[in-house]
C-alpha cells in the first residue's frame, strides 16, 4: 500500500518555509505521495441560484496547484506529486498539457495527473468556460492531453479543440497517468472507460460502496483492474483507534493508494490550530501505520 498526505491548503498559511517542511517532513518519514486539491477562485455562497452545494468559499485558501507542484519538484526528490483533483473543464487543455509535463519533467517522472469536473459553476464563469458540458468535455481533453504528450507536433479537430499542426516542447518522457475522481456513478463510469485510476474522497463506507460500483463499471469496459491505480482519502480526526483498519480495509479490497487528509472535514468541522501541527501529525499518524507501506 502506498500512503500519501493531502496539502492542507486551508490551514498550513503562506509561509514558504514551512510549506517546504512540511512536503520535506512527509518525504523523510516514508510517506509515498503528496496529494494537492485545486481550486482557482473561492465564491461567496449567499443569495446564489442556483445553490452552491460544496464545502469551499472566498474563505477557503488554495495555492495554485501547479506552482505549488513546481515548489515541490524543487524541495522533494522521491515522493510523487499527485493533484487529487485539478478541475480540468475550467482550464484550457493545452496550456494544462504544458504545465503537466513541466512539472513532470522537473520532477523527473513523479507527476500523477488527478482530474474532475468541480462543482462550482462561479468558477467555470469567471474562468470563461461552460459549466453545462464540463463532464463530455473532460472526456475530449483528456484524449487530447494524452496525444500532446505522445508527439512532438500534433492535428487534432473535435467539438472543443483544434491543433493545426502544433505540439509541446519539451514533451515528458515517460506517459503520464491520468486518474479520476468525483461523487457521482458518471465519474466512476468514465474513470472505467478512460482513466488509469480512481481518487475517493467522500467517506470511508461510501468510499468502500462506490469501490464496489466501479469495479462493476471496469468489468463491463472489458478491464480486469490490475492497470488501473485505486486511491480512498483518510481522515486523521477519525482518531487512531481507526488508523490502520481504515488502511487495512482498502489493503484487502486491492486498492493501491490511500492518503492522510487532516484539514478540517471537507471544509467542515475542527481542523489544526497551526500550521505546525500539520507537520506534527505527519510522524504521529505515520508511528501508527508506516509499517503498512510498500
Amino acid at each position: 500500500m502506498k500512503i500519501g498526505a493531502v496539502f492542507p491548503h486551508l490551514e498550513i498559511g503562506n509561509d514558504p518555509a514551512i510549506i517546504k517542511d512540511w512536503a520535506q517532513a512527509a518525504e523523510g518519514l516514508g510517506y509515498s505521495h503528496l496529494l494537492v486539491y485545486d481550486h482557482v477562485l473561492g465564491a461567496v455562497h449567499a443569495d446564489r441560484d442556483p445553490p452552491l452545494w460544496g464545502p469551499y468559499s472566498d474563505q477557503s485558501a488554495f495555492h495554485e496547484l501547479f506552482v505549488l507542484l513546481g515548489f515541490f519538484a524543487a524541495c522533494t526528490s522521491r515522493v510523487e506529486l499527485a493533484s487529487g483533483v485539478l478541475i480540468l473543464p475550467q482550464r484550457q487543455t493545452a496550456l494544462v498539457a504544458k504545465q503537466a509535463a513541466e512539472v513532470d519533467i522537473l520532477s523527473s517522472g513523479r507527476l500523477r495527473l488527478g482530474v474532475g469536473t468541480g462543482w462550482n459553476y462561479v468558477e467555470f464563469d469567471s474562468l470563461n468556460e461552460d459549466f453545462s458540458n464540463r463532464g463530455k468535455r473532460q472526456e475530449d481533453q483528456i484524449n487530447l492531453l494524452r496525444k500532446l504528450w505522445e508527439k512532438p507536433v500534433i492535428d487534432y479537430k473535435s467539438a472543443w479543440h483544434m491543433i493545426e499542426r502544433a505540439g509541446l516542447n519539451p514533451l515528458p518522457e515517460k506517459k503520464i497517468p491520468i486518474w479520476l475522481g468525483g461523487f457521482k456513478e458518471v465519474a466512476l463510469k468514465r474513470a472505467a472507460a478512460i482513466g488509469d485510476g480512481f481518487i475517493f474522497g467522500s467517506g470511508q463506507r461510501e468510499n468502500l460502496a462506490s469501490w464496489d460500483s466501479l469495479k462493476k463499471y471496469l468489468n463491463d469496459a472489458n478491464r480486469d483492474g490490475s492497470d488501473f491505480g485505486v486511491e480512498a482519502l483518510l481522515n486523521f480526526q477519525s482518531g487512531p483507534e481507526r488508523w490502520r483498519k481504515e488502511i487495512e480495509a482498502w489493503i484487502n479490497v486491492g486498492a493501491s493508494h490511500v492518503s492522510m487528509r487532516a484539514m478540517a472535514l471537507r471544509g467542515h468541522g475542527e481542523g489544526l490550530r497551526t500550521p505546525e501541527e500539520h507537520i506534527k501529525i505527519l510522524e504521529t499518524y505515520w508511528k501508527e501505520v508506516g509499517d503498512l507501506a510498500d
